[in-house]
C-alpha cells in the first residue's frame, strides 16, 4: 500500500491529515512519509516533522493506518 492509497482511504475519516496546509505546517510533503506493512495487517507510517524556517527535525509523525476502518490509529 502506498501514501497516496492512504490518503484517498482517510480523505472521509481524517480529511485534514494529509492536506497541504497541514503537511507544510509540519514541513511534510507526501513523499516524506514512508509505510511498512505490519504482521497485524495495519500500516504503519512516519514521517520527520522539518522546522519551516531552519529545516532541523522537530520529530517523527507515527500512526497506524487500519485499513479495515480506513482510520489512522496511534
Amino acid at each position: 500500500m502506498t501514501i497516496q492509497e492512504i490518503k484517498a482511504a482517510t480523505s472521509k475519516t481524517l480529511p485534514y491529515f494529509f492536506s497541504k496546509d497541514t503537511l507544510k505546517w509540519f514541513g511534510q510533503t507526501l513523499e516524506s512519509f514512508k509505510v511498512y506493512e505490519q504482521k497485524d495487517g495495519r500500516f504503519l507510517i512516519e514521517a520527520p516533522m522539518l522546522d519551516r524556517s531552519s529545516g532541523r527535525n522537530m520529530g517523527t509523525t507515527k500512526r497506524y493506518f487500519n485499513p479495515k476502518n480506513n482510520d489512522l490509529e496511534l
